[in-house]
């Protein structure tokens, strides 16, 4: 049973968003979309769901193909790879930002340790507004290129 699971039993939330919102505050602390701003980090903000999740569901698994982004709003996720525990995330943290881009395999598995509001953000709606507005796909791509300059301090160019 997975996420699609989770989406029919949790409350729904999908709203707009406006200065000062929670969700947007959130939304511009993830690296990949910290150089987003104003309506662009409004934008992305529409696409998302807040939904209510109970302790113990598992939110992605390790090797089984990902298409959706979480940032934790409460409670806490316990990360595992291979069976061990990589520790646990809180408020404000995030789980599945490269299965958003490229909808590969899992690099872990999540389940939620306590009941967690999630705000979610699916792969087809997000390549839907990179297609509807390059000069958003321009600003994650400058990102991500700078990421991986910052990781990769021998590269040139």
């Amino acid at each position: 049973m997975g996420i699609m699971a989770v989406r029919i039993s949790a409350r729904r939330g999908r709203h707009s968003v406006g200065k000062g919102d929670k969700k947007l505050e959130l939304l511009a602390r993830v690296p990949l979309f910290a150089n987003l701003h104003g309506r662009d980090l409004e934008r992305l903000g529409q696409l998302t769901d807040e939904i209510d999740v109970p302790a113990g569901k598992v939110l992605t698994r390790e090797g089984a193909r990902g298409d959706e982004f979480f940032v934790i709003v409460d409670g806490n996720v316990r990360i595992e790879r291979a069976g061990a525990a990589l520790g646990t995330f809180g408020a404000g943290e995030y789980i599945g930002e490269i299965a958003l881009l490229d909808e590969g395999p899992r690099t872990a598995t999540a389940t939620c340790e306590t009941a967690c509001r999630l705000i979610v953000i699916g792969h087809r709606d997000f390549h839907t507004l990179l297609a509807e507005q390059p000069d958003i796909e321009r600003t994650l791509l400058r990102t991500l290129a700078q990421r991986v300059r910052r990781l990769e301090p021998d590269s040139v160019g």
